[in-house]
């Protein structure tokens, strides 16, 4: 586990995953979506939602092992500016069992006091094949800067 002192910009971190046809029925059942275009498919592989994905990458980032320890709270997303504060772009489709390649980057550091800090982390995920999936600008984690494990 790295604390928020020894996290710097452009620190990148890198883990990688799916999502089974299972864990996607199981999202939708929870996130109440129903949408034609996830249900329809008599095919055994079926196209991941975005925020499906979105959210594999959120909990992908908080074990990894750089994070893992810390007091992290999810704290918003800003999106980027260049993109009018937009958050997310999805440029590829990814399917159930598909393999995701995930990079997070830290593209902000912040003090908020002497207790937390603020991180902007930007995710990006693509196939094995280099296919980028999706970009996700300034996602936002405030970190205790003594990690509970430190206490």
């Amino acid at each position: 586990m790295k604390k928020f002192s020894e996290l710097n910009v452009g620190d990148e971190f890198f883990s990688k995953g799916k999502i089974s046809l299972q864990e996607l029925e199981n999202y939708f059942s929870f996130s109440g979506i129903k949408n034609i275009l996830y249900k329809n498919s008599e095919d055994s592989k079926k196209i991941v939602s975005g925020r499906a994905i979105l959210g594999r990458m959120e909990g992908e980032f908080t074990r990894l092992k750089e994070m893992y320890g810390n007091l992290l709270i999810f704290y918003g997303m800003d999106g980027d500016p260049l993109w009018k504060g937009r958050h997310a772009r999805f440029l590829k489709p990814l399917y159930t069992d598909e393999i995701l390649k995930m990079k997070f980057r830290v593209s902000e550091k912040t003090d908020l006091n002497e207790n937390y800090g603020l991180l902007a982390i930007d995710f990006e995920g693509s196939k094995e094949n280099g296919d980028l999936v999706v970009v996700a600008r300034r996602n936002l984690y405030q970190i205790k800067k003594d990690p509970p494990m430190n206490q």
